[in-house]
């Protein structure tokens, strides 16, 4: 049963790096499953603490840092605070910091079509046809893997003049990931084998990654950050050839005012040529606009409706702030069209 332990046992973990299995034995539990992961999340929240790495997703051999919980101020100056959630904290050019796991992907927790060790082969190669499989993993039950069944073991089992049978057929030892595995040191076992097994935090098998499940994600995820990059690159061309450096730094912040354009956030870029800027609480940003109103005038883009164009720059901006921070939900068909419409645009002007 789990353990509810006080707001003074916590507390004296703040500050102190722990083995996460000490950490969860606070809690009376080994597993990390659903029920365990709300009840220590909540009690932590209740002390104000969170952990590095986060508790739920780390590695089972990880150490946890119990640090305070970062706290909002909800009354921050317009300007700065506006920035920081623009562009989510990441800097100019800054890589995503947190790891994609292999259990971000969809098909990791999306359940698995199996047989028993006691089902009839017949059973196993009629889901694979079916259902158009390269294998089907055998299953003891949720938590135990026998083996897995695929087209060349069945192939194999035919050439050697084995009994047409399920336990003939068996790949043992088959590759299996834990959901918070990185995801890019499970690519060599996913091309060797064409596929890997994931188990959740919960001891179950919740899932099957397929070397083409690899092949869709990275069209979905890897596409749209060359997008973004090219966007990016033609804004910095287009933008720094024709607008001066005093424009650029009346965007930026007061301690990064380098008036170069490759140090401004993409919201900075919205900040530039964005006719009717506004506070949170509804005011017209009067100087911020005057410039954005000569620096779109400094571009000479005639043909480009101004609103639509500033539209769909902030559009950019905030799907550039989700692939950034490896958002496990691939973009939608609607904003990677919205991406090649504006890359489209800005190939036209630059």
């Amino acid at each position: 049963m789990l353990r509810t332990p006080t707001d003074e046992e916590l507390l004296a973990l703040k500050g102190r790096r722990v083995p996460l299995v000490e950490f969860l034995t606070c809690f009376n539990t080994r597993f990390r499953n659903d029920q365990a992961i709300l009840h220590i999340e909540q009690r932590l929240k209740e002390v104000g603490l969170a952990t590095l790495p986060y508790f739920a997703t780390c590695s089972s051999q990880s150490e946890v840092h119990v640090v305070a919980r970062e706290s909002t101020t909800a009354d921050q100056a317009d300007g700065a605070g506006e920035e920081q959630e623009d562009e989510a904290g990441l800097l100019p050019g800054a890589l995503p910091q947190q790891p994609f796991r292999i259990g971000d992907l969809p098909c990791a927790h999306a359940g698995v079509d199996s047989v028993t060790p006691a089902s009839d082969l017949t059973e196993a190669t009629y889901l694979m046809h079916t259902k158009n499989y390269s294998q089907v993993p055998v299953l003891e039950d949720q938590y135990t893997v026998a083996g897995v069944v695929t087209w060349r073991s069945v192939a194999k089992m035919y050439a050697t003049g084995a009994d047409t049978a399920l336990t003939n057929a068996i790949v043992e030892d088959p590759p299996v990931a834990h959901a918070h595995d990185d995801f890019f040191a499970m690519l060599p076992n996913i091309c060797e084998h064409g596929y890997v097994l994931v188990r959740a935090h919960n001891g179950r098998i919740s899932g099957i990654v397929t070397a083409t499940d690899i092949t869709q994600r990275f069209d979905a995820t890897a596409w749209p950050f060359f997008v973004v990059g090219e966007i990016e690159f033609r804004l910095r061309k287009c933008l720094g050839a024709r607008i001066g450096e005093d424009a650029i730094r009346a965007v930026q912040r007061d301690d990064r005012k380098t008036g170069k354009i490759a140090d401004l956030m993409f919201g900075q870029y919205v900040m530039l040529l964005d006719g009717d800027q506004r506070t949170k609480q509804g005011k017209r940003k009067e100087q911020l606009c005057a410039a954005a109103d000569q620096n779109w005038q400094t571009l000479g883009w005639a043909g480009v409706n101004r609103v639509q164009f500033v539209h769909q720059l902030d559009r950019v901006r905030d799907i550039r702030n989700r692939i950034a921070h490896f958002d496990p939900e691939p973009l939608s068909p609607q904003r990677s069209e919205e991406l090649r419409q504006f890359v489209g645009l800005l190939r036209q002007l630059t």
